[in-house]
């Protein structure tokens, strides 16, 4: 199942190559957040729902390339730092041992898909990293790592931003290299995690691109904590609420300058573009 978010803020299902507005369906009037379509029983009942009603239903026109992030308001966003080999290669930087660089970022640096990010004056060299989100479904807490399906409902495309020169001089400086405004696109489209096996997940390609130029590319294959490792990392001893967003780490980061335009690409789940000013 695919689901985006409209304009006006409402949640949008895929069906048949068409959308549709899921507070339309009968059962799921009033639903305005993303993870509340992810819990339990619920993407199976949405489908079995849609299914019965499409024919009564009038799909809206979407437009991805300026969709609304599909991170639900005050939905947590924490992320993995050096975790592909690339990437620790290109901040001269040795991997994590016992676990991956990590950081929690505030839900107010999000922008909507081709919005505009803005260079802060405070740094001079800013970075936009490629990632694969998850998105859980339900509230986690000490999940074991095999496990991590029973909590994770949906991956996405992020587009990450980092003021790469602070966390050169202190790398204790993360959270606050990340937290600026505008620093972090999630979307256009989640896709439920039952579309995957754990094969196909390992080969989505998660790309940077910058004016064209693929920068850097990888799949999940080359991280060095995987998945299942991220799940049970993030939620050991703290609880995460549903909707929260884990980005898995990047391939490999491109410089961005006033006048680019980046763009965070997954193949099989979602494209980002945004221009830079």
């Amino acid at each position: 199942m695919r689901l985006t978010k409209s304009g006006a803020g409402g949640v949008l299902v895929r069906h048949d190559d068409q959308w549709y507005p899921v507070d339309r369906v009968d059962g799921f009037a009033g639903t305005s957040r993303a993870c509340d379509l992810l819990i339990g029983d619920r993407p199976a009942r949405l489908a079995g729902a849609l299914d019965r009603a499409v024919g009564s239903l009038r799909p809206v026109p979407v437009d991805l390339a300026g969709a609304p992030t599909v991170a639900d308001g005050g939905a947590d966003i924490w992320g993995a730092g050096l975790n592909y080999r690339k990437h620790s290669q290109d901040l001269e930087a040795a991997q994590p041992t016992s676990g991956p660089g990590s950081y929690l970022r505030p839900n107010g640096c999000l922008i909507d898909n081709g919005a505009h990010i803005e260079l802060p004056t405070r740094s001079e060299r800013i970075t936009a990293e490629a990632e694969l989100g998850l998105v859980l479904g339900t509230g986690a807490k000490d999940v074991r790592r095999e496990d991590w399906r029973s909590v994770v409902a949906a991956v996405t495309t992020v587009l990450d931003m980092t003021a790469e020169d602070v966390i050169r001089e202190n790398p204790r400086h993360i959270p606050w290299a990340k937290g600026f405004d505008t620093f972090c696109s999630i979307g256009p489209v989640l896709v439920t995690v039952d579309e995957f096996t754990d094969a196909d997940l390992a080969g989505l390609r998660v790309s940077t691109v910058r004016n064209g130029e693929t920068i850097a590319s990888a799949t999940p294959a080359d991280m060095m904590y995987d998945i299942g490792f991220l799940v049970e990392y993030f939620s050991a001893g703290r609880t995460l609420r549903p909707g929260t967003v884990i980005c898995t780490g990047t391939p490999g980061a491109a410089v961005i300058r006033t006048g680019d335009l980046v763009e965070a690409v997954v193949d099989g789940v979602g494209a980002l573009s945004h221009p830079v000013k």
